[in-house]
Formats: structure tokens, sequence, C-alpha cells
């Protein structure tokens, strides 16, 4: 069944089409990799689906909801969280006060009640509390939840970069290369993350990311992009023997 559906979108900046005419649509519960060279409108396509840029053309909906003007707010209340790139942690906080900024919009109590601390605010806080430590234990920083994020090895910021994410209880995560930059451990451990958090936690992943052979082993569906353009999307084995995707990204012999 369709979660997310992208219509004829199109994302200009300056005369030059950064998405010219995309067309995708997200399975539920599959994960779904976004791939092509260096400039060909990845991190856009993450940028619009996450409310950071508008669309000047073309539609995004999720679950019946229209995306396509959206804030960020609106979209991470609706159920989409997003991973970056370039870590975007609170380097001066520890991993657990972390995990818990990224809950505040689970916090409904009024300011008479957040000032004595009783009733709905004490509940909502213990609330969060448990879904906070319950993400530490999933993602394994239980060693770590207590220190300073920039203290912490890339790899472990990496980590927790995407335990944050997952704090919102999404029903899609969006995975702007969790991988890069990583050694080989490190890759194999966010691979296992990956894997667990689709199948485990049955969340929807849309994963941007250049390391081919981890896209053709754990992609359920691949869409690939050239110069703002979708050229190709399939299986994995659809994929690989695509000529118009060898020629523009992957490459002959």
């Amino acid at each position: 069944m369709a979660q997310l559906t992208i219509t004829d979108i199109t994302l200009t900046f300056g005369g030059l089409n950064a998405l010219q005419d995309v067309n995708m649509t997200i399975e539920q519960g599959l994960i779904t990799s976004v791939i092509g060279p260096n400039g060909a409108g990845k991190t856009s396509l993450l940028n619009c689906i996450s409310g950071f840029y508008h669309p000047g053309k073309g539609k995004i909906c999720f679950m019946g909801h229209d995306l396509t003007h959206s804030s960020p707010h609106q979209v991470s209340i609706l159920g989409i969280a997003r991973a970056f790139q370039n870590i975007e942690l609170f380097k001066g906080m520890s991993v657990l006060d972390n995990l818990l900024l990224a809950r505040h919009k689970n916090l409904k109590y009024n300011f008479l009640q957040a000032v004595f601390f009783f009733g709905r605010a004490s509940q909502s806080e213990a609330e969060n509390r448990e879904y906070v430590e319950e993400v530490i234990d999933f993602m394994e920083l239980e060693p770590f939840r207590k220190k300073m994020v920039g203290s912490l090895a890339y790899g472990v910021q990496k980590r927790v970069e995407v335990a944050r994410a997952l704090t919102l209880e999404p029903k899609l995560l969006l995975l702007d290369e969790p991988m890069a930059g990583m050694n080989l451990e490190e890759k194999e451990d966010m691979v296992r993350f990956i894997i667990d958090i689709q199948q485990e936690r049955n969340t929807t992943i849309v994963l941007v990311e250049h390391d081919l052979g981890v896209v053709m082993d754990i992609s359920d569906y691949i869409c690939v992009l050239d110069f703002g353009q979708l050229i190709g999307s399939g299986t994995p084995k659809e994929v690989s023997s695509d000529k118009k995707v060898i020629e523009a990204y992957i490459g002959e012999e």
C-alpha cells in the first residue's frame, strides 16, 4: 500500500531545476533507496518531503495528507522524521538530553502544571522518559547515555542522530546518508539497525546512500535520480540491469 506519493514535483533554484517532474511512490513497510550521482537531487527530494523546501510544481501526499506546502513541524506531527547527513545534534548536551529534547512535541500540559510539576506534567514527562530509554536500549546507546555528544566517536554520533529521529515515533523515516564517513564495522552496525527499525518497529524507510553494496543488499525498491530527473526505478535486480542507470551512475566496464 502506498504511504507516500510524489507527483510531478519540480524544484527550481535561480532557473536551475534541482528536481524536474519527479514521480515516486513509497510503499508502506519497505526500504526504498534513492540513489544517483552527486548533485542528482537526492537531498533536495528529502527536503521537499520533510518540509524544508516547497516545490514550485507538483504534489506530495502522505497517508491522505497534502504535504506540498507543509512546514517541518507539521510534517513531523503527521509521522515523518529525518536523520541528517550532517549531524544536527546539540554537541554540548548529553545523549539522553538530546533525545528527550526531540520529544518536546509530545509534552502536552499547561504552564501551571509545568511550574508545579503535577498531574499531566509529571505523567507526560515520565512517559516520554520511558520511551526515550527504550530507544536508547534499541540503538545500543546505554554506555553513552550521559556522555556529551561532542565527545563521542563519529560513528556513535551518527547512531544518536538516527535515535533522535526514532524518538519521534515515525511512520516514515528519512535517512540521508546515515553511513557516510563510517568505517566497515560501523557500517555493518548501522545496516543492522536500519533493518531492525524496518522489521521490529514496522517503520517505512527512505534511504539516501552512496554505498551501492549496502543499497543492493537491504533495499526492497530503488529509485535513481540524475540531474533532478527520475531515470529508473524497480527492485535491486531490475535497477542493476537498467541500461540508463548503468550509463548514468553504476558505470560500465
